[in-house]
C-alpha cells in the first residue's frame, strides 16, 4: 500500500534536495540558471532626469501667450554631455533618452511645436514636468532588482546588463543520467519483434529535461538483471547529481531497482506514493549528495512522475526557490471530471478557451501506456484525493507539461 500522499512524498523530497554550488559566468552564457547573489543597482535608474520624446526642453513657466515664441539656444542629444542652460524665454532641442538641461522643468513634443530661424513656437501647453523620467524613478541605487534565486530569462540579463553585471554569480545546474530498465527494449529506429518494445522514456525524459532548461541527459537501456542494473546505477551516481530510472519499481518479478538501490548504498526515502498514474515512484538519495527517481515504466506513469518530484528536485538543484520549484495553475474545468476518490488523480489535460476564458479540457486516455493520448495533451489537473466528483468549471489545480505559450 503506498504510504504517503504526493504532497507527503514532495515535503520529503525538499527535506534533501539543496541548490548546488555556484560559479560565476559571462552574462552572455547564463541564460536559464539561476542567481546565486541578488543583483542590485549600481546607480539610480535613471541616473538623471531624462527626456521621454523628442522635442523641447523649456520652463513651463514661460508657456505662456498665444502665440508662444522661445528663443532656440542649444540641443541635447541622447548620450550628449552638454548642458545648455535654459533661461527664461529659452529652449533646448532635446531628443529622446537625453539628460534635461539644467533650468528646464518639462519637454514639449515636437508635433506641438514649430521651429523656424532659430525661435519655436509651442502650439499647445503642457503640464509641468511632462515627459520628463526623473532620476532614481525606476530604482535608486543599490535597490535590490532581482533577487537571489531568481531565474535569468532574457528580461533579466537585460537588467544584470543595465546595472554592469557582465559576470554574474549563479548555481551550477545539476548533470543527470537516465537508466531505462528493460530487456524488451529496442532503439528507435530497430525493427521490432511483437514481444518487443521501443524505448520511448529514454528519450522523452532527455527532451522533457531539455525544454525546461536541462540539457545533456545522458541516457541508455539496461537489461532486467539486478546485477546489470546495480552496476549500472553506481556509474551513474559517480558523474550525476541526478538518476532517473524508468521501469523496474513495481512489486514484480522482474523489478529490481529497490534491490539495486539498496545495493548501491543509497537510503529509499520513499516508495509508492497515493497518485495515479505514477503510484511505484521511489526517491532515495545517496552519498555525496546524489540523488535517484525511480519512475514507473508506463510512460504516462514516468512522465507523472518526472513532473511532480524528479523536474521540481532538479530545479531545487539548480537554485530555483523551494516555492517556484513545483508551479501550477488555477484554471476551471471545461467538463464534468470523475475520481474514485481513493488517490489524487493526474488526469491529462489541454488548453482550452471556454466562454472566453482559459480552461483544462480532460483528455480521454485508455490506461498509462497510452503515450498517444499524451501527445495531445498540455500536462495534467490534479483532482484531490478524497472526491469523487468535480463539476464543469470547478477550479482545480494544472501541472504544465510543457512551456506554456
Amino acid at each position: 500500500m503506498a504510504n504517503w500522499s504526493a504532497a507527503e512524498a514532495w515535503e520529503i523530497v525538499l527535506e534533501q534536495v539543496c541548490p548546488l554550488e555556484a560559479r560565476l559566468l559571462p552574462l552572455s552564457e547564463a541564460l536559464g540558471y539561476h542567481l546565486a547573489e541578488e543583483v542590485r543597482a549600481d546607480r539610480d535608474l535613471p541616473p538623471a532626469d531624462r527626456s521621454s520624446m523628442d522635442g523641447y526642453a523649456v520652463r513651463r513657466a514661460d508657456l505662456h501667450g498665444d502665440p508662444c515664441i522661445l528663443r532656440l539656444v542649444g540641443e541635447v542629444a541622447a548620450g550628449s554631455p552638454r548642458r545648455p542652460r535654459v533661461k527664461p524665454g529659452a529652449c533646448v532641442r532635446i531628443f529622446t533618452g537625453a539628460n534635461v538641461p539644467p533650468g528646464a522643468d518639462t519637454v514639449v513634443m515636437q508635433e506641438q511645436t514649430e521651429e523656424e530661424n532659430g525661435s519655436v513656437t509651442v502650439r499647445l501647453p503642457a503640464p509641468e514636468a511632462a515627459n520628463i523620467l526623473r532620476r532614481a524613478e525606476d530604482a535608486s541605487k543599490g535597490t535590490e532588482l532581482l533577487p537571489r534565486g531568481a531565474r535569468l530569462d532574457a528580461m533579466q540579463v537585460g537588467v544584470c546588463a543595465a546595472v554592469g553585471k557582465g559576470r554574474v554569480r549563479v548555481h551550477c545546474r545539476p548533470e543527470t543520467a537516465i537508466l531505462c530498465t528493460g530487456s524488451e527494449l529496442r532503439n528507435a529506429e530497430d525493427r521490432v519483434r511483437p514481444h518487443e518494445i521501443r524505448d520511448s522514456n529514454g528519450p522523452a525524459l532527455g527532451a522533457a529535461l531539455h525544454q525546461w532548461g536541462f540539457p545533456g541527459a545522458r541516457h541508455r537501456r539496461v537489461a532486467d538483471d539486478p546485477a546489470t542494473l546495480a552496476a549500472a546505477l553506481r556509474r551513474a551516481l559517480r558523474g550525476h547529481d541526478v538518476v532517473l530510472i524508468s521501469g523496474g519499481v513495481s512489486v514484480g518479478r522482474y523489478d529490481y531497482v529497490r534491490e539495486a538501490v539498496e545495493s548501491a548504498g543509497a537510503t529509499v526515502r520513499f516508495h509508492r506514493v497515493r497518485m495515479r498514474p505514477g503510484r511505484p515512484s521511489l526517491y532515495a538519495t545517496a552519498p555525496r549528495g546524489r540523488h535517484i527517481f525511480g519512475l514507473p515504466g508506463n510512460p504516462l506513469s514516468v512522465l507523472t512522475a518526472f513532473h511532480e518530484f524528479a523536474l521540481p528536485a532538479i530545479r531545487r538543484l539548480a537554485g530555483c526557490p523551494p516555492e517556484d520549484c513545483r508551479p501550477e495553475w488555477p484554471l476551471p474545468l471545461a467538463g464534468a471530471a470523475e475520481s474514485d476518490g481513493s488517490v489524487r488523480r493526474c488526469a491529462l489535460a489541454r488548453l482550452a478557451c471556454c466562454e472566453g476564458r482559459m480552461a483544462a479540457a480532460l483528455v480521454p486516455f485508455r490506461s498509462s501506456a497510452d503515450l498517444v493520448s499524451a501527445g495531445r495533451a498540455d500536462g495534467v489537473v490534479l483532482l484531490a484525493e478524497g472526491r469523487t466528483h468535480f463539476d464543469a468549471g470547478e477550479m482545480v489545480a494544472f501541472r504544465a507539461w510543457r512551456p506554456l505559450p
